[in-house]
């Protein structure tokens, strides 16, 4: 009788009556049945959306993957085999490869079937593509090994976008290759047809010898051609499996532009060339056109300053208005009395390798030399140079607060040029990059960065 009492007088005191807890429980019980019902139908890690499997077990579905829409699973396994197929075809191409040079190059070389100068005719590039291959698999490989490795089953992980960008420079390695194709096919059948021991060899090859699969050597030559032209495709196939929000979407379509963009330019080439055979054709769209143009643009420059492509990176491109001030007179950078022309103007910069057996180094080597490309609007279908490329090393970069829409560069001892883009941010930006490599370059540039306040500042004033 006494427990029955305090209890009675501790519920009292509590201030919860028989209705309210009842209450409370009740609560208490449809809190549950929301959190279930939302674990229920949580949503998807990769769309939002709320329309998983029901059946979440751990022992019967993976947890990771059971956050996942049926949709969302569906496309992480085809972006899987997407990848997977990129690679293991490049795999494939790579062995054909091997075998052009291992199986055909080599011994015709060793037996003297054909001299130095026509191995070269034949087999043009393809030992820069060899290399080219050999770098381009083993960080792709790399890649899938480090996300199995990292328990990433899906290859979320692999960017294939941003490896193929990083690999851009194989791109003029192809075309150098197909540019070459139909006279080196021209070359092997004239040669075979005048020597009967190259005819024999290569018949003995493709009937005896298994590593050729009963291929001849004109079907391997056209190797690195299929390649240049499956490299949309499979690009695309990446892209349309991978979601929109994942890091890697935006590099894999630069990197499908750019490659369709050099294979119209090769077209274009090969048009110019009076070659009748043309690489697969894609859709021309302004975007295309104007990276062919760019192509071209990098070609000619390239070619001025006799660089290395691998050591080569193209900071800035684009049009610009230039102008030169009268010789002996000091002028207003933004008046009218300077007659401005349009020019196409690159900034190139040459980079130390720091690896010399790959391109895989995220981090670029220090710079060797900096110039600037100024590039005549095309006459004629052809580029011209307005000069030669003006080397920054022996430039002083500055600009006029009083004309800020301009920039001014001085070429030590020779000439003074001003420059401004239509838009006054991208006039700022290219003043931002020239300078910063115009400091970096020369013996003399602790003294120089002195130099653009002194002549603005010169008692000298400005008409």
């Amino acid at each position: 009788a006494t427990r029955t009492k305090s209890a009675d007088v501790e519920r009292a005191d509590s201030g919860i009556g028989q209705m309210p807890a009842r209450k409370w429980r009740t609560r208490a019980s449809e809190t549950l049945s929301s959190l279930q019902a939302w674990e229920a139908h949580r949503p998807c890690t990769d769309c939002g959306e709320r329309d998983l499997p029901a059946e979440t077990d751990v022992q019967n579905c993976n947890q990771r993957r059971a956050d996942l829409c049926e949709k969302c699973r569906k496309r992480r396994t085809e972006r899987k085999e997407s990848v997977l197929e990129f690679v293991n075809t490049e795999a494939s191409y790579g062995e054909d490869l091997r075998i052009i040079k291992e199986e055909f190059y080599l011994p015709m070389q060793a037996a003297g079937l054909l001299s130095q100068e026509q191995l070269l005719g034949i087999f043009s590039n393809i030992q820069e593509l060899i290399d080219l291959n050999e770098n381009f698999l083993e960080i792709l490989q790399e890649e899938i090994d480090q996300a199995f490795d990292q328990g990433d089953d899906d290859l979320m992980t692999v960017c294939i976008g941003e490896i193929f960008l990083e690999f851009v420079n194989m791109l003029p390695a192809f075309q150098t290759y197909c540019l070459q194709q139909s006279s080196s096919v021209n070359m092997l059948n004239a040669l075979e047809k005048e020597k009967e021991l190259l005819r024999i060899f290569l018949n003995v090859s493709q009937n005896d010898n298994t590593a050729l699969r009963r291929m001849n050597l004109r079907s391997f030559l056209m190797a690195p051609l299929q390649r240049v032209t499956k490299y949309p495709l499979l690009l695309s196939r990446i892209i349309k499996a991978t979601t929109e929000y994942h890091p890697d979407h935006g590099s894999l379509r630069e990197a499908k532009s750019r490659i369709e963009s050099h294979l119209e330019h090769i077209n274009m080439k090969t048009k110019q060339e009076g070659n009748t055979w043309t690489l697969r054709s894609f859709r021309q769209d302004s975007k295309k056109k104007r990276e062919v143009i760019n192509i071209e643009m990098r070609e000619t420059a390239l070619k001025t300053v006799g660089w290395l492509r691998e050591e080569t990176r193209f900071v800035m491109e684009g049009s610009l208005q230039l102008a030169q001030p009268p010789d002996g007179q000091w002028v207003k950078k933004g008046s009218k009395t300077l007659k401005f022309q349009n020019m196409q103007v690159l900034l190139l910069v040459n980079m130390k390798r720091v690896s010399e057996s790959s391109l895989e180094s995220a981090e670029p080597g220090p710079v060797k030399d900096a110039v600037l490309v100024l590039i005549r609007d095309k006459n004629n279908g052809k580029f011209h140079l307005l000069r030669e490329p003006l080397r920054l090393s022996n430039c002083i970069v500055s600009t006029d607060p009083d004309c800020d829409d301009t920039f001014e560069l001085i070429e030590i001892r020779r000439e003074a040029f001003v420059f401004r883009d239509s838009d006054r941010a991208r006039t700022h930006h290219w003043f931002r990059q020239i300078r910063r490599y115009s400091r970096e370059l020369g013996s003399w540039k602790k003294r120089r960065n002195a130099l653009p306040n002194i002549m603005i500042s010169t008692p000298h004033t400005r008409p």
